[in-house]
Parts: C-alpha cells; structure tokens; sequence
C-alpha cells in the first residue's frame, strides 16, 4: 500500500544526513516479491517528453499510445508511476519560447481536466503526497531550457505558478546567462563560460520560489558556478554517468561528488547513447546510412527531431541492434551508489524524448524492472524506496523550505 511509503517518506526527510554514506546492502526481506516492493514505493520519474510528442503529432496522453510513444495515462499507472515531471521543451530556433512552453502547459492542463480522477497537478510535497495516497499521478512541470524565461525573471515567477518546478538552466544551446555542455566541449570559439551575473540573479530567484536548479546539460563551468550560487540542493533530472559512458551531458565523478555534499539527487537518463560507451559510434553510423532520408524530410519543413525520430521508427530492426543492455542502467545507478551513497540517485528515463531506450525499458510499464534488478542484487528495501523516489521528493522538500 501507498501509505507504507509515505510513512517512509516522513521517516526519511527526519533522519536524512549531508554526510556522504556508503551504500547499505542488507538481507533482503523474503516475504516481500519485487513488485510488492515496487507498489509500496513513491515512484518518481523526473523527465518524460510526451508533452512534446502531444505538440507534434496530435497524441492524446490519455488515449492508448501503445506502440507509438513510450508513455500514455494508463501505462504510467500500469508501470507503477506515482509522481511525473512532464517535460516543456523547445530548441534554440524556437520563435518566442516561453509562449511554446505555455502551449505545452496547457495541453497538460486540458489532460488533468478530462482526467480528474487519474492525475492532478500538484505544487509542492504536501499535495503531491496527498495525491498519491488518493492513487493518483502526481503531475508537476520541468522546463528544459533556460532559453524558454526569455531573460526575464518575471518569466520564472510565472511558470512556477503554472506548476513548473524545475528549470534545466540550459539545453545544447547556451543562454545569453549560461553555457551549456554541448557549447563548453565543442565551440572553440567560445570567449566565456558559466554563469553570467544576470545568470546568478535566476539561482537566486529560483531558491527564493523553491524551484530546483536542474543541471543537466549544463557545461561544467556553468555547474560549478551554480554549486557556488545556489542556497539549496539542486538535481540532475537526466543524467548519466560520465566514467561509465564518457558523453558530454554526464556527470564526472567529481560532480556527482559536488551534488551529493550539496544534498541534491542525480536521476539517471536511459537514453541508450548515454549509458552505453559503444552505442554513439553505431548510432552515428545509422544516421549517416539514411542522412539522405532524412534531409528530405527536412526539405519539407518536419523539424529536426521528427526527421530524425521518423528513421528509427522505419527501420526498427537496426534501430533495437543499437539499443544499450538493460544491465547498464543498473551500473549507473550503483556506480553512484558506491561512490556517494544511495541518498543521492534517482531515475529521469526521458522517455518520449530518446529514440533508443535500453533493451527491456521499451516503455513505462517496464519500470518495475529496475525494482527487480536492484531487489536480486540485495538492496534493502529502504534504500529501493530512496531510489526510486524518495531522495527526489526529499530534494523537493528541502526546496520549498523558506530557511
């Protein structure tokens, strides 16, 4: 039962500790089977773009999307999801972004109007915990892209009273305030890197509202200046494991170092280029195989996202050979285990957002998976429940503290 787990969350934001812990392995508890633990737990997932999926093709979430996108009501639920950061996103070349992410907003509202009794949106872990005891979705927002404020403070009050909680400071693209991963290891041409004065002024503005400063794909100059700035833990909504996996949009050891002694949470992307070292080499070579296709598609005005996404759905034969194993997003979430402690890591999938999910996790009904992979590896039920929500819930809480 779901109240098990909010007793747990209760106990878990009193005797929570800064201190760097090893991770507790214990004898499991025999009596109880993986999914038993995986139906008591608070299941969190931090990153699904099945809002843009919505935009772009005219799904409805709360239609039966099986087969065609990774994520739909109903699945969630099947999946044992109990708590979603529904993803708003847009790229650099967007035209005015910040009324794009409304438009996504809103499609999520119109979803919660029609659906009253399956999910409702939340703001802050009081209602969150409320509606999971009423056995249903927990709906809050993450904006991806610092770009999408349009450099305006104002902008970020606004969101965040639509539900936003957390703000990616920027996606590949940098912002006029931070640079982003994808801009600090591949423009040469790049004169500054970090965070910018007016780029502090945000941090600051976000610990004041109690929305987490997310970092994923932030460059590594941006992230150490927000360590340096933020008065509150801050998260990782979708991130891998850089000493696994040696991408650009990892964390390296010491980051993830930086990220527990602040307190915040590293929730671990599935993106199969992300946790697999040997899949960009592959999946690079499938795009060049069918570039033509693609450019085509290009030609007639689809985005870059679709013209792409449109390949892999073709040619779903090739694409499932350069899909990762399951096994290594079971590595990344111990690697930071061992590391830092169990305190510290969560799961982001980025589902509706990655083309090639790992093999098993073909969508979110696959999400007890993770529970049976971490239950036969002995991991006591009290750290399964930290995992799979309650070090994010915990992080959310200390957010919305006024201290």
């Amino acid at each position: 039962m779901k109240y098990l787990a909010l007793l747990f969350f209760v106990l878990l934001s009193c005797n929570h500790s800064k201190e760097n812990t090893s991770a507790t392995k214990t004898i499991k508890d025999t009596t109880k089977t993986f999914q038993e633990i995986h139906n008591q737990a608070i299941f969190v997932d931090t990153h699904n773009d099945i809002l843009l999926q919505t935009m772009e093709k005219g799904f409805l979430i709360d239609a039966d999307l099986k087969g065609k996108t990774h994520s739909d009501l109903n699945r969630m639920k099947q999946g044992g999801l109990d708590v979603q950061f529904f993803s708003v996103w847009s790229d650099g070349n967007q035209i005015d972004p910040y009324d794009f992410a409304n438009i996504q907003i809103d499609s999520l509202d119109a979803v919660i109007k029609r659906n009253p009794n399956k999910i409702v949106k939340v703001a802050d872990t009081e209602a969150l915990l409320k509606a999971v005891h009423q056995g249903k979705i927990a709906a809050l927002i993450g904006v991806e892209g610092g770009h999408q404020i349009e450099d305006d403070l104002n902008k970020i009050d606004a969101l965040f009273d639509r539900g936003v909680r957390y703000i990616s400071l920027t996606w590949n693209n940098s912002t006029s305030w931070a640079t982003s991963a994808s801009d600090e290891t591949k423009n040469k041409d790049l004169k500054t890197k970090g965070l910018t004065d007016f780029g502090k002024k945000i941090i600051n503005r976000m610990n004041t509202l109690g929305m987490l400063v997310d970092v994923s794909h932030v460059g590594e100059q941006t992230f150490y200046d927000v360590i340096a700035t933020t008065t509150k833990p801050i998260i990782a909504s979708h991130s891998s494991v850089y000493n696994i996996c040696p991408h650009p949009r990892n964390l390296k050891d010491e980051q993830i170092k930086a990220i527990a002694k602040n307190g915040g949470v590293i929730q671990i992307n599935f993106n199969s280029g992300f946790i697999d070292p040997t899949t960009k080499k592959r999946e690079d070579a499938f795009i060049e195989k069918y570039q033509t296709e693609i450019d085509s598609l290009r030609q007639l005005g689809v985005n870059a996202y679709l013209a792409e996404e449109s390949i892999y759905l073709k040619y779903p034969e090739e694409s499932e050979a350069l899909k990762a194993p399951f096994d290594l997003v079971i590595a990344h979430l111990e690697y930071i285990i061992n590391l830092v402690g169990a305190d510290y890591v969560g799961i982001g999938s980025d589902f509706d957002g990655i083309f090639l999910p790992p093999k098993q996790l073909d969508d979110v009904t696959a999400y007890p998976l993770i529970t049976k992979a971490l239950t036969e590896k002995g991991y006591s039920e009290k750290d399964i429940h930290k995992i799979l929500g309650g070090n994010i819930l915990r992080v959310l809480e200390a957010n919305e503290s006024k201290n």
